[in-house]
């Protein structure tokens, strides 16, 4: 089967391209303007970093391998600025390029790298997890973690081209592609019920990257949101949906040092937020049982621990979505309707932390 090509629009389009076996387009959505290509790659991730820094080196780019830490570790301040050095030590201009290959923590990392080197240099992300694929990868949005939060240090830089090679997700540990799933799910509450109709009449396939739907659910969760960060690049209106379940996974991250895989957090905080937009008479029941039931069914966590609740809602005051003192949660009205709570009342956000309590 051939490539799909989704554009994301905006004042930088670019391409995201998925398939199998395609590391060929690498070139083109790189450009001709680069002589040297730093190839930041996840440390753990050697076999697949090998044959992009090949594809490049056959289309005549200087190229250098950096390895990083895999996983959250690599989202360090020491890390980022190890990397400058690197740069620095290639002599890379401001029209040579970066490439992060690995899952979303490697292209948060390499995007946030690019962006701050030389004030931004073009990077293209080749994400190799569910989660990469279908979220961190696409949209722009770069950075690393604080001891104070998750990713309160980035910016905004759109990538020169997304490469999704589908051939990637066979490799991944089965409890990572799960993960995955998440932010998949989280895709057909907020815009698209199609994505939640395949996972529920195959949940088993679903939960495989060799799954007969694998493909569509790629599709369908990365064409939602280039059609949303399209029209919103800096999260200033529209772009807050893809939040949806964020705000108490971000601190179940913090509160767990990011050992937490973040699918897993983001399940739990879609069911929290389903159930805040219950309690605000908002949300029909329904609606909320279709959550657990389409999470639990590929085997993604509905619950957490009943006494993280102050640490949890402490974390919560320093997310990104608030506004001053006021906190502000993405909720639903229903499926494929998202909307804003704005400054929820103590005992609503204690009552609905109840209901995913165990």
């Amino acid at each position: 089967m051939s490539e799909t090509r989704i554009e994301v629009g905006g004042a930088a389009p670019y391409e995201v391209v998925i398939g199998t076996g395609v590391l060929g387009e690498l070139p083109g959505l790189l450009g001709g303007r680069a002589r040297t290509v730093a190839v930041v790659h996840a440390e753990g991730l050697p076999e697949i970093a090998r044959p992009v820094c090949g594809a490049l080196e056959r289309a005549g780019y200087a190229v250098h391998a950096l390895p990083v830490p895999d996983g959250e570790a690599a989202k360090e301040a020491g890390v980022l600025a190890g990397l400058w050095s690197g740069f620095a030590a290639l002599g890379m201009t401001r029209t040579d390029a970066v490439v992060g290959v690995g899952g979303g923590a490697t292209t948060d990392l390499a995007g946030f790298a690019a962006a701050s080197w030389l004030r931004g240099v073009p990077v293209v992300l080749v994400p190799t997890t569910l989660l990469g694929m279908v979220d961190a990868a696409v949209g722009g949005k770069t950075g690393i973690n604080i001891p104070e939060g998750k990713n309160l240090v980035g910016a905004f830089h759109p990538p020169a081209g997304v490469l999704c090679d589908l051939a990637t997700l066979v490799t991944m540990p089965r409890e990572d592609y799960i993960s995955g799933l998440a932010e998949i799910i989280k895709a057909g509450f907020i815009a698209d019920p199609k994505i939640l109709e395949l996972i529920e009449a195959d949940p088993g396939g679903a939960a495989s990257p060799a799954g007969p739907a694998t493909r569509e659910l790629v599709e369908r969760a990365v064409q939602v949101k280039a059609d949303v960060v399209a029209a919103d690049l800096r999260e200033s209106g529209p772009r807050e949906i893809l939040n949806y379940g964020h705000t108490l996974a971000h601190a179940i991250e913090k509160a767990e040092d990011y050992r937490f895989r973040h699918g897993h957090a983001v399940a739990i905080g879609m069911v929290y937020a389903a159930e805040l937009g219950r309690l605000a008479g908002r949300l029909p029941a329904a609606v909320v049982d279709r959550h657990r039931a389409v999470l639990s069914s590929v085997g993604l966590p509905t619950s957490y621990r009943a006494d993280a609740w102050p640490g949890l809602r402490a974390t919560m005051t320093i997310d990104k979505k608030s506004r001053g003192a006021t906190l502000r949660f993405v909720v639903l009205d229903g499926v494929a309707r998202p909307g804003l709570l704005e400054g929820p009342d103590e005992k609503l956000l204690a009552a609905a932390y109840r209901e995913v309590s165990r």
